[in-house]
């Protein structure tokens, strides 16, 4: 008997030890990031420690003092909540009749929809890019913001699968106390919906606050720079026949730039699990 919980205790330890070299594996680049953020240039250039000898706030305040930095938050800010309430609004009202509606080829648009999933994103980028220079929208957010109010696939996909898990008998009752479709939509199955509104919201706020491929073709100016092209521009520079990267300030505007999707992660993970959970319950 004493053997049989020695054994389970053991493993349990085990199983402990696992999951620490495991977490420090994976949070690694993370203490990496943000410790490199403290150091002097010289000293990230020539030293290998991972912790600083002597701290400085130097490259924090380099970012606010001698860059845009406030401009590209915003900027970013911005191209975040318009795709994030663009795709919100857009995908669950796509995906609403596909889910509680009856009509002649309700399954056959369905399976388009999620076809075009299939479709990789950079192959689309030129045609878009021509587009959108015809329509005069290069050099702004519009070529990011405006497709988002048009449905994404995988979040249709997403809301038809919760949409079909609530129980049908509700749209009755609500169409007997005289509630219109739209009335149902927006009385029933939106506040019962909550988990999957959040679930969604986070991960469009998180992929559109990290992107980096569309703000690179379609942006050009200071103006309009998001976070993640200023990562790879704004801190290099050239100091005499030398080609200079401020690495400790790339690092600090980088720990800066995690926090946000970190808070996300933190104050939704409970209903993340839930949305993902319960949108699978039906197929």
């Amino acid at each position: 008997m004493k053997s049989a919980k020695t054994k389970k205790k053991a493993s349990r330890i085990l199983v402990f030890i696992m999951k620490i070299l495991v977490g420090i594996i994976m949070f690694s680049p993370i203490i990496w990031v943000i410790t490199g953020s403290f150091k002097t240039l010289t000293e990230f250039t020539s030293s290998s420690d991972i912790f600083p000898q002597k701290g400085t706030l130097e490259n924090y305040k380099y970012i606010f003092y001698h860059s845009n930095y406030v401009l590209y938050v915003r900027n970013t800010v911005l191209l975040m909540a318009g795709t994030t309430v663009g795709t919100l609004i857009s995908s669950s009202l796509v995906a609403y009749p596909l889910a509680r509606m009856e009509f002649p080829g309700k399954n056959l648009i369905f399976s388009l929809i999620v076809g075009t999933m299939m479709i990789p994103n950079i192959a689309l980028i030129v045609p878009q890019y021509i587009m959108f220079g015809k329509a005069g929208w290069l050099d702004s957010l519009l070529p990011m913001i405006v497709p988002a109010f048009f449905a994404y696939p995988y979040n249709v996909f997403l809301f038809r699968q919760f949409f079909r898990s609530i129980p049908k008998e509700l749209d009755e009752a609500a169409t007997m106390d005289g509630c219109s479709r739209i009335g149902i939509f927006f009385r029933v199955l939106i506040p019962l919906s909550k988990s999957t509104f959040t679930t969604i919201g986070v991960l469009s706020c998180v992929f559109w606050w990290n992107e980096l491929t569309q703000p690179v073709f379609y942006i050009n100016s200071d103006k309009w720079r998001t976070l993640t092209i200023a990562l790879m521009t704004t801190f290099m520079y050239t100091s005499g026949n030398a080609f200079v990267i401020n690495w400790p300030s790339i690092m600090a505007a980088s720990t800066l730039m995690i926090l946000p999707p970190m808070l996300l992660y933190l104050f939704g993970s409970r209903f993340l699990v839930e949305g993902i959970k319960t949108s699978g319950l039906k197929g």
